[in-house]
């Protein structure tokens, strides 16, 4: 994986240029759905990656009650939770690391400098969601270094017209939720504000949590030249026993928050359009290792990120062009990592050609971005895709794939975790192969992966005598796999039932290595099969099951059911969701058994 190979690519590329998956949802849905998530738009049929798209009417469906949760039911992505409540969870897609994900909302990047723990703390409400985007392979062509095996994109509703929503749940371990969503439609301007908390006294000691949600989404000027401004403060209070280490005499305590601003504009004349945007965007974290006893232990970190991008398309005889530059600048301030400061600007160029009447497209592209501490990287790809017939897709993708070290893997020290401000840069190339099938009835895809990554940063110790485990650059490591998902949509008396099932397996070659002697890498999922039956047999009753399965490449394996119900009674609805029903052992990460089997009972009310 040589410069010299990446510019002969990017070169390649640009001549070509010059010169001339998921959950599967119905077909009527995916006629009306494009992705938001690229700067071409592209309607999900014609897209040649494996893209699962989890709509509105999923997330009903799921029997989660938060974004973390409904991840964990799609094939390919690992959502490694040390809590509930959505408190603190880790995301992996096809087995990279929880640093080498990108969460995007509305398509602003959420990355995080300090460190990829936090890429779960952007996740938003799902009363706000109008759907959830999951790009899998290697997307930093399309978003920049972070995408390094994949990119989530949370699309927020565009508005709610003028509703009232009120929801109340209450459930083990002293779970207590609550939560407000507003829609207001005025002469000039669309709003849609949400303030939700959920709490829980703990499943098991020092796991608590009082979290609280503050969503605003505005459209100004919407009748002339529209303005859309969306804001977002997480907050998150919670236990922490044993995330991070087994010491007895730690009672472990995090608080975290997450902010965002942002406003963006659309103009369009002719074949013509360009989306400019302004955004900052905040974490706040402090970590306690004696709660009770700050002066012992105390992390106190917060990072900025300030940026704008402009990104836009032109349509010509030759296809759809679309380029876009991103520049930020990132600050931290942390007694820990010290005080730090970046600068990236990035420029994207993509072109899709259509050929053979359409059957056919080719969208070759590139980023190529700066860090003011790392130098320039590039990120050439290629996408192909081929219509067989209007329900029949063949694609293909290669692409190189890059990722700087955060500050943490860089600067970071405590009694068991050293940074290394030597790290290199982790570096990739990946190719996929994948076929799709798409009828009103029955959906499936299917995709085979590969991806040999340089430079793998993980947190490494040198015996197992040693409590202290350096962020080291690993040897060469080749990944790869297969994913398949399906969905069966089919009728009993005059309702509509939905059967879905996905399955994906991964292997590697890391595992030469002693997994006692690694923190993360060693943890993926080999074996991941998720199964969920929607079903309606009564006019206002709806009832949902899933089946998880998981097998790691630590050999760990174990069984999960979760079921809800739900009662619609006009403005009224009545939910039960059971968690874990046949009371599970198991750990997704680290060393936290994650909670037995619990329920929720909510009560949500439509005013209008």
């Amino acid at each position: 994986m040589t410069l010299n190979k990446k510019l002969f690519l990017v070169v390649a590329l640009l001549s070509v240029i010059n010169s001339i998956d998921a959950q599967t949802i119905p077909q009527q849905d995916l006629d009306s759905i494009t992705l938001t998530s690229t700067r071409i738009d592209i309607p999900f049929k014609e897209n040649s990656r494996t893209v699962n798209i989890i709509t509105a009417a999923d997330i009903k469906n799921s029997a989660a009650v938060n974004v973390a949760d409904l991840l964990q039911q799609v094939a390919g992505v690992d959502i490694r939770r040390r809590g509930t409540g959505g408190s603190q969870a880790d995301l992996f897609i096809r087995g990279g690391g929880f640093d080498q994900t990108l969460i995007l909302i509305d398509g602003i990047k959420m990355d995080d400098a300090q460190t990829g723990h936090h890429t779960m703390n952007a996740a938003l409400p799902i009363e706000v969601i109008e759907r959830i985007e999951i790009i899998k392979g290697p997307a930093a062509r399309v978003f920049g270094q972070n995408a390094f095996t994949g990119a989530i994109n949370i699309v927020t509703k565009k508005k709610l017209n003028n509703t009232v929503s009120t929801n109340v749940e209450a459930g083990s371990f002293g779970q207590l939720n609550g939560n407000v969503t507003v829609g207001l439609e005025q002469d000039n301007a669309t709003h849609i504000v949400h303030f939700g908390r959920v709490t829980s006294a703990g499943y098991r000691n020092n796991s608590d949590y009082d979290n609280s949600n503050y969503f605003l989404k505005s459209t100004f000027n919407k009748n002339k030249q529209p303005v859309e401004m969306i804001a977002t403060f997480m907050e998150r209070k919670f236990g922490a026993e044993n995330f991070y280490t087994t010491n007895s005499t730690f009672n472990e305590y995090e608080e975290t928050q997450n902010s965002l601003i942002a406003f963006t504009t659309t103009f369009r004349k002719n074949n013509f359009k360009i989306r400019p945007r302004v955004y900052w965007k905040r974490n706040q974290d402090v970590f306690l290792l004696r709660r009770f006893e700050p002066e012992f232990y105390r992390n106190f970190h917060i990072s900025d990120k300030i940026g704008a991008e402009a990104n836009a398309s032109y349509n010509s005889k030759l296809g759809i062009t679309g380029f876009g530059v991103d520049v930020s600048k990132i600050y931290l301030r942390s007694n820990n990592l010290g005080n730090r400061n970046r600068f990236m600007a990035t420029v994207f160029l993509e072109h899709k050609f259509n050929l053979a009447d359409n059957k056919l497209d080719i969208t070759p592209g590139v980023a190529m971005t700066y860090f003011s501490d790392f130098d320039f990287n590039a990120f050439p790809g290629i996408d192909i895709g081929y219509s067989i017939t209007d329900d029949l897709r063949i694609y293909g993708n290669v692409g190189y794939t890059y990722r700087i070290p955060t500050y943490t893997d860089l600067y970071y020290s405590d009694p068991v975790t050293l940074g290394n401000p030597d790290l290199e840069p982790e570096e990739a190339f990946a190719q996929e192969l994948g076929i799709k099938y798409f009828s009103p009835k029955f959906s499936a895809s299917v995709a085979v992966f590969n991806r040999d990554a340089d430079n793998l940063i993980d947190y490494i110790r040198p015996n197992t005598t040693d409590g202290v485990f350096t962020a080291t650059n690993i040897r060469e490591v080749n990944t790869k796999g297969v994913e398949f998902d399906a969905s069966y949509n089919f009728k009993i008396k005059e309702f509509n039932q939905t059967l879905a099932f996905g399955y994906s397996f991964l292997e590697n070659d890391i595992l030469d290595q002693n997994p006692e002697l690694s923190r993360y890498s060693l943890n993926t999922l080999k074996h991941q099969y998720i199964t969920r039956l929607s079903t309606q047999l009564f006019k206002n009753i709806r009832q949902n099951i899933v089946y998880k399965y998981a097998e790691r490449t630590t050999g760990q394996t174990y069984n999960v059911w979760d079921a809800s119900l739900v009662m619609r009674l006009k403005q009224m609805e009545l939910t039960v969701t059971a968690s874990n029903i046949f009371n599970a052992d198991y750990i997704e990460t680290g060393f936290v058994p994650m909670p037995p089997s619990n329920v929720l009972f909510g009560f949500r009310y439509n005013f209008r």
